[in-house]
């Protein structure tokens, strides 16, 4: 009699690999930034550069003057972002205690701010009003590859980098040296997921060049006149304000 073989078991099922939920992409940005990822989508790779680039110019500045940093126990405020100067850029971040420290970037040298050349010579010049504390006319000293400037209630760090000035501010009592000075070593050119995270979103109807009623401006057509129902068909164009036959 003819034994037959008990045919081999089943192949046990291996469990479906889920992907990862859409927030999990979430933690790829810096968790410094309280911006959203904007265009950035789960698999897309890099964001759009031309979006960032337009969304850069509705804020009247440019993609490559925004720069972005890292401080310990502090985040970036979103309400802060804006432009400084002509075409510059300017960020806050902030503590939980309340003290914050501003990035500015701007066309500009060292001179310019009224920082001295050497740190022995002292600027007859005043630093613009820009960023966060007054250094007022303090002279600058050299640390590292950065200059430092103190004045009685705010101090600074800077640095020029391709025309461009870099300044990291704060105010004294609420930011120490080594924490700003930390801030602004870390001060960097923001890559393309940093830029869709930093730069506020465009607002409807609004393009990236071009101010109201403009090219891409805010609003329809660019220079369409606004239609009004009481001007007369015929005649110099002056309003019917005559009154009806009921009075």
């Amino acid at each position: 009699m003819t034994r037959r073989t008990a045919p081999a078991p089943p192949p046990p099922l291996r469990p479906r690999t889920r992907r990862a939920p859409a927030a999990a992409a979430a933690l790829s940005c810096p968790l410094l930034l309280l911006a959203g990822c904007g265009t950035q989508t789960v698999g897309s790779g890099t964001p759009d550069r031309a979006e960032s680039e337009s969304r850069a110019a509705a804020l009247q500045t440019r993609a490559e003057h925004v720069y972005v940093t890292e401080a310990d126990g502090f985040a970036l405020a979103e309400q802060s972002v804006g432009v400084l100067g002509d075409d510059g850029f300017s960020a806050s971040y902030v503590s939980k205690s309340g003290g914050f420290l501003t990035v500015g970037v701007e066309r500009g040298t060292l001179e310019d701010a009224g920082c001295a050349a050497t740190p022995s010579a002292r600027s007859t010049r005043s630093a613009p009003a820009t960023g966060t504390g007054a250094e007022g006319d303090a002279p600058c000293e050299k640390d590292g590859a950065l200059w430092y400037r103190s004045g009685d209630t705010g101090h600074a760090y800077l640095r020029v980098e391709g025309g461009l000035r870099i300044r990291v501010s704060a105010d004294r009592a609420a930011v120490d040296r080594a924490t700003l000075r930390a801030a602004a070593e870390r001060a960097h050119r923001a890559s393309d997921a940093e830029l869709d995270a930093v730069l506020p979103e465009r607002a409807a109807g609004t393009g990236g060049t071009g101010g109201t009623g403009g090219t891409g401006g805010t609003g329809g057509a660019a220079g369409a006149p606004v239609e009004r129902g009481d001007l007369p068909p015929v005649g110099d164009g002056a309003p019917d304000n005559g009154v009806g036959v009921s009075g």
